[in-house]
C-alpha cells in the first residue's frame, strides 16, 4: 500500500509526450469490388464441378506521416467445362496508424498483421457477393498470413545470398 503514491512517478514518459509503440486500424472499407456472373442463367444448370481458383496479394502505401494505407485484394473464379460461372474481385482496404515502431515491426504489422485482421471481413463480402450472383456462397479457408510473410523473407533472404556469391558477369 505503501507503494500506491509512487505508480505516477515509475512512469518515464520525458516530456510528456506518448512515445511507446503503438499500431492499430483506423477504419477499414471496400475500395473496390467486382462481381460478374457471364454466363447466367445457363450456368446455374451447369452439372460438373467447377474449379475455383483464389489469388491474393497485399500492398501498403503511406498515405500521411504515421498513417498508411493496406490493400488486401483477393481474385476468385469459378470455372467449368462449359465457362466461367463467376469471377469476383475486391480489394479491401483499411487506415492503418502506426508510431514508434522499428522499420521491421512496422513493416511486419502492414504486411502480415493487417492482412490477417482484414480477411474474415473481406471472406465476408465475397461470400455474400458470391450468394447475391445466385451461388452457394464462397467460404475462403483461413490464410495463415503470418507464416506465409515469413515464408517470403526466407526466400528473399536465399535469393539475396545466391546473388552474393555469384561472381561478376554472370547471370
Amino acid at each position: 500500500m505503501a507503494d500506491e503514491g509512487n505508480i505516477i512517478s515509475d512512469l518515464n514518459l520525458g516530456n510528456g509526450e506518448d512515445n511507446a509503440p503503438a499500431a492499430g486500424i483506423i477504419s477499414q472499407y471496400v475500395k473496390d469490388l467486382s462481381v460478374e456472373n457471364p454466363n447466367a442463367p445457363e450456368s446455374f444448370a451447369w452439372q460438373d464441378q467447377p474449379q475455383i481458383d483464389v489469388q491474393f496479394n497485399i500492398g501498403a502505401r503511406a498515405i500521411e506521416g504515421e498513417v498508411h494505407e493496406v490493400e488486401l485484394k483477393i481474385t476468385c473464379a469459378s470455372r467449368a467445362d462449359a465457362g466461367v460461372a463467376f469471377a469476383v474481385e475486391l480489394s479491401y482496404c483499411a487506415l492503418v496508424g502506426m508510431r514508434n515502431l522499428e522499420e521491421q515491426q512496422s513493416h511486419a504489422f502492414l504486411f502480415a498483421e493487417c492482412p490477417r485482421i482484414l480477411f474474415p471481413f473481406a471472406r465476408r463480402v465475397i461470400a455474400d457477393a458470391t450468394r447475391d450472383a445466385g451461388f452457394a456462397p464462397l467460404m475462403l479457408e483461413p490464410i495463415d498470413f503470418n507464416g506465409l510473410y515469413v515464408q517470403q523473407l526466407q526466400a528473399q533472404a536465399q535469393q539475396a545470398e545466391a546473388g552474393i556469391g555469384e561472381p561478376a558477369g554472370h547471370a
